[in-house]
């Protein structure tokens, strides 16, 4: 998840570098959404692991 944030801000990037502030600002506004959503399953993730311990 948080490597295709990283692929769509690189993606903003270069189109806010060549002058399509359209798909620049849906493609920021994509990664963020990933980027969150990745850090919430992570986070998750992190929380649910430390209850369980291998027998």
């Amino acid at each position: 998840m948080l490597q295709w944030a990283l692929i769509f801000l690189i993606v903003a990037l270069i189109a806010g570098a060549l002058g399509f502030s359209g798909i620049a600002g849906t493609a920021t506004n994509i990664a963020w959404i990933l980027f969150v959503v990745g850090l919430v399953v992570a986070l998750v993730f992190l929380i649910l692991g430390r209850g369980r311990r291998a027998l």
